[in-house]
């Protein structure tokens, strides 16, 4: 066989050789131990918790020491692809504060994008280049091969017992002649171009793995497709072009693709390419609770695999990115309570501290990170955010919570507990702080609940009952707007909760309920709580007293009418 008369025929237009490549990309002049990361996506639109995960591990082993993270959009699947779906990632990952340094999003003409382009069908020219190199070096060749022939050798290797796929007796285009293959080709048939697998089936490669360490695999034996019948690059071949142009050195990816390293492997062999390290991360899994037992994450079954789930409950970005590295490293989460002031992006993060098993996704350990990173900003910081996400999610409750500014920062101060000892836990994410407020501005409490571990948790959503009869209630109601003065100070107001108390029955005096309980209807905490759940509609709150002053005397006195009638 002519292999270099065969490469002419099959790339004819080709007009670069792979050396011209090498110069135009040249390796990058980097600091030392600086690394190249990258994230991939295809186009899909549907963006994850794991791509997030992934993303800020390429993001912190790239930026740790000066070094290069990028874009790149792997859309060699047309069918797959989503209008608008490069945006949508730019922008979500941007949201969690994840941004690139070059690639897709940035101008073709930016200064930092010399090492594109960065879309893989903007990049068949070079992919044709080295393919037409592989068949010049007899290492590649056309397959004509249909899919009712595919299908055949399936079910012949399925009955066999055999492995499935394209190699050795079964690889039926392999040792075509020269003129069958241009007879094929000017009648117009079809056809796929395949690596001539060097493989042997008895024989391992040895690859070392940034996190799982050394691995053995099968040497890869399969002629696998390097450009499909529209002269569009598959992933693998594609990929491995990509990485070396790129110049990445550190391939971060799901557990998933583990099985793919001896077809990278041979390619980056083939190519003459230096390989990238590759880590493959464990999955993010959870409990099932119908099982007991742990699961991955699944996009079908749980919508907290969706990042626009945390972005339109409006989970602060930074309360994501604790969270994923506690996640990510097992020794962040005791460095960030050593060092609770320090920049996180101080933390000295390495890829051999990632699980290689499972990564646990806990909602509830999630939650406490939010109410505890929540505790260390400024009521200012809070507001801001609050703000921006309520303008693009909830425009016209905006209005109403954002009409006051001092009112909201009053508020964020009480919930927050600014000034006091000790800082409140209460806030976790936009959606719950907001609907926790909705009680100042006369919005009516929302009837669903909010789930949380399976728990019912009112903190900020349906109304808590009273658990004294509706007539005791408005007993206890009517005799608190008799007594009110909105001009009383703490104290007074507390002394005509104890008037109220010792009127109805109740003791003002909680030494002497405790004492004698059975002389009691109750204690003064009963007729506060009444009081409590008629303004705010919640058994627990921050300072009643404070809380009233913040909504005003009339929004109170309709409130307790309300629940009077």
């Amino acid at each position: 066989m002519d292999y270099q008369k065969l490469a002419n025929l099959l790339f004819p237009d080709v007009e670069h050789t792979p050396e011209y490549y090498e110069e135009k990309f040249p390796y990058r002049k980097l600091p030392n131990g600086a690394e190249v990361t990258r994230m991939a996506p295809s186009p899909t639109g549907f963006i994850h918790l794991g791509n997030l995960y992934s993303a800020l591990a390429d993001e912190r082993i790239a930026h740790r020491k000066g070094g290069v993270f990028y874009l790149r959009i792997e859309d060699t699947d047309e069918k797959r692809k989503v209008e608008g779906a490069v945006d949508i990632i730019i922008n979500v990952l941007k949201y969690f504060d994840i941004e690139f340094d070059e690639g897709a999003g940035f101008d073709d003409s930016d200064p930092r994008n010399a090492y594109g382009p960065y879309f893989q069908r903007q990049r068949v020219e070079i992919y044709h280049t080295f393919a037409k190199s592989l068949v010049e070096r007899g290492l590649a060749y056309p397959c004509f091969a249909t899919e009712e022939e595919l299908e055949e050798i399936r079910k012949k290797q399925e009955a066999n017992k055999e492995l499935t796929g394209y190699y050795g007796k079964y690889a039926i285009s392999r040792n075509l002649s020269y003129e069958t293959i241009e007879e094929n080709i000017k009648a117009g048939k079809p056809y796929v171009l395949r690596l001539r697998s060097q493989g042997s089936p008895d024989k391992e490669i040895t690859f070392v793995d940034s996190i799982k360490g050394e691995i053995k695999l099968p040497e890869n034996i399969h002629d696998i497709v390097l450009l499909k019948k529209d002269g569009i690059p598959t992933y693998h071949f594609a990929h491995a072009i990509d990485d070396h142009f790129m110049r990445t050195t550190t391939v971060i990816r799901g557990g998933e693709w583990l099985s793919s390293v001896p077809t990278h492997y041979e390619l980056f062999h083939v190519l003459g390419f230096k390989m990238p390290k590759y880590a493959h991360t464990a999955h993010l899994m959870k409990f099932d609770e119908t099982t007991g037992g742990k699961r991955k994450l699944s996009k079908r079954k749980d919508p907290e695999l969706s990042l626009d789930y945390y972005r339109k409950d409006g989970y602060h970005p930074y309360t994501m990115k604790v969270y994923l590295l506690t996640l990510l490293n097992s020794n962040f989460e005791e460095w960030h309570d050593k060092y609770p002031d320090k920049d996180i992006n101080e933390f000295p993060f390495t890829v051999e501290k990632m699980s290689v098993s499972g990564a646990l996704f806990d909602k509830e350990k999630l939650h406490n990170i939010c109410k505890n990173e929540f505790s260390k900003l400024s009521e200012e910081d809070v507001y801001e955010f609050l703000y921006n996400w309520a303008t693009e999610n909830e425009p016209e409750k905006a209005k109403i919570w954002f009409a006051d500014k001092e009112k909201m920062l009053s508020i964020l101060r009480l919930y927050m507990g600014v000034g006091a000892k000790r800082r409140r836990k209460d806030l976790m994410y936009a959606r719950q702080i907001l609907n926790l407020f909705d009680y100042f501005f006369g919005i009516d409490a929302v009837t669903e609940p909010f789930i949380e571990g399976g728990e019912v948790d009112m903190n900020g959503k349906e109304k808590d009952d009273f658990r004294l009869d509706s007539e005791e209630i408005s007993k206890i109601l009517t005799a608190y707007l008799a007594k009110y003065d909105h001009n009383d100070d703490n104290s007074a107001w507390f002394n005509k909760l104890k008037e109220i108390a010792d009127e109805l029955g109740y003791a003002s005096d909680m030494k002497a309920y405790k004492a004698n309980p059975e002389n009691y209807k109750g204690s003064v905490s009963d007729i506060a709580e009444a009081v409590r759940i008629a303004v705010t509609g919640r058994a627990n709150t921050p300072d009643l007293w404070t809380i009233v002053h913040i909504m005003g005397e009339d929004v109170m006195r309709e409130k307790i009418q309300a629940c009077i009638k």
